[in-house]
């Protein structure tokens, strides 16, 4: 079935230049010029995602995506913005926008977009009709019928599974340790769907990118008028994964004073909107998962350690990556076979020397990095084999960059610094152009792009390949890190 698209930008030219790239596509295109038009086209349109301007005539960003998203909630939507409102657009992302696409627009980059985010709403579609029908059929396996992802085979990974089918039955809380990436979402997923709360709601909520000021509004609600930009009443994560399971993913990052609150509703089962006076009665398994140790923590005082003797009625560690080392290749092939439905290719597995990288690199990002390394990979790949030389360029020289921390043992993996015939001399009573010429062809921005080279590299390093670390050091938001680090060819 073709997929609809509703383009939504006071810009004529733009809406025109989208339809008939889009139409091109094979996609069908519906335009508007005013945000009051798009949801007005959204009753007899009914599209599948909906391409908006943030700066609308009319109506602002936040305001039409909870609009939208009021209407028809499982529509995707990704956010037109200016380079300048990136930060807004990553907030309005946070709050169910799926992406942003930023102004001067690339065809390319909005075709990759909207087919990844097409894909992926489909997926979930999928997944949730097969749960739908799930339940009406009894099941003897130790696994469910679709899960997202893969645990392995290794005796690390059966620990994990004989933890998760002993308490999965139960209605205990349940802390889920791990590094970031290693998968205690899709460990806290699987504990539900085995449990008796598996025909209810599975609600997750990441603690850690909602900002502090939004925490207690997602968590429990709000009254329309509560507090400055309540425009509507909003529906919190308990009252939405009532009769079903709440996963609160690094809940250490919920503001103290939000965890008073938290507790309360923990211990009562009973929450109240921000604004509200009616009590409202609730049925929620709560999961929470961290990648410190929550007792650690509250001596700290930064959890409440109430709050963490409420929540640790059973925990369970997830291993990182490189302590399960039988199952690296198991998820490499795993997430390939994802990789090559999602791009439609048909390559068949990982040259020896591929394999030998995976199996010697440490995986700092674990499963997350792993599936982003294989997708890229997989895209790079000219042949029906993953070499070496598609991976990303820390994987492969991740022992010669922990070096660069010893100064003793320098390792020069950097592009050498340009050599110039002769030493640039400025003098400030001649013009600009009377600066010499540099005749090896080495010009400013080759140099530029050279020391930013040198920057990100060095930043990566010191946050052990954290990209989301890295754009923090680096002053910058993730994508224009990605961005950064395409074009100066960094894995």
């Amino acid at each position: 079935m073709t997929k609809r698209i509703l383009v939504i930008d006071d810009d004529t030219d733009i809406c025109l230049l989208l339809r008939r790239f889009l139409t091109k596509n094979g996609y069908e295109v519906a335009i508007a010029h005013t945000g009051e038009d798009g949801l007005a086209m959204l009753d007899t349109f009914r599209p599948d995602l909906v391409l908006t301007d943030f700066k609308l005539g009319d109506i602002d960003g936040v305001t039409i995506l909870s609009r939208i998203k009021a209407k028809l909630p499982h529509v995707v939507v990704i956010i037109i913005t200016g380079y300048s409102d990136i930060k807004v657009a990553i907030n309005v992302m946070k709050q169910g926008a799926y992406d942003y696409i930023t102004k001067p627009l690339f065809p390319d980059e909005i075709l990759i977009t909207l087919q990844k985010a097409l894909a992926e709403a489909s997926e979930e579609k999928i997944e949730t009709e097969n749960n739908q029908v799930a339940k009406t059929i009894p099941t003897t396996s130790r696994r469910s019928t679709n899960v997202p992802y893969l645990f392995g085979e290794g005796p690390e990974s059966q620990y994990l599974y004989r933890q998760v089918d002993l308490v999965a039955p139960t209605n205990y809380s349940v802390i889920v340790y791990g590094e970031s990436g290693s998968g205690k979402e899709a460990v806290a997923l699987e504990i539900h769907k085995r449990s008796k709360r598996a025909a209810g709601p599975f609600v997750a909520m990441d603690c850690g990118a909602i900002s502090r000021e939004l925490s207690a509004s997602e968590l429990f609600g709000h009254e329309k008028g509560s507090f400055t930009g309540a425009l509507e009443r909003k529906i919190g994560h308990f009252e939405m994964a009532n009769g079903g399971t709440l996963f609160l993913d690094e809940v250490g990052n919920l503001p103290y004073d939000v965890q008073v609150s938290l507790l309360r509703v923990v211990q009562e089962r009973r929450v109240r909107r921000l604004g509200g006076a009616k009590e409202i009665d609730i049925d929620v398994r709560i999961l929470v998962a961290s990648n410190e140790r929550l007792l650690d923590a509250s001596r700290k005082n930064n959890f409440r350690e109430d709050l963490y003797y409420r929540f640790n009625e059973f925990s369970i560690d997830v291993p990182s990556l490189r302590n399960r080392k039988t199952d690296i290749m198991i998820f490499a092939k795993f997430f390939l076979e994802k990789t090559n439905a999602e791009l439609n290719k048909q390559v068949q597995g990982f040259s020896p020397d591929a394999k030998a990288a995976f199996m010697e690199y440490p995986w700092p990002g674990n499963l997350r990095e792993m599936r982003n390394v294989i997708k890229r990979a997989t895209l790079m790949s000219e042949t029906e084999w993953i070499e070496a030389r598609s991976l990303p360029f820390e994987l492969l020289n991740y022992d010669r960059l922990l070096k660069l921390d010893n100064v003793f043992e320098p390792v020069n993996i950097l592009p050498e610094p340009p050599q110039y015939s002769q030493p640039i001399q400025v003098n400030v009573s001649q013009p600009v152009a009377a600066l010499p010429v540099i005749t090896d062809g080495v010009n400013l921005k080759i140099a530029s792009s050279e020391a930013e080279y040198e920057v990100i590299i060095n930043a990566l390093r010191k946050v052990n390949f954290n990209k989301s670390k890295a754009a923090e050091l680096l002053g910058i938001d993730r994508k224009t890190l990605y961005n950064k680090m395409r074009n100066s060819n960094i894995g």
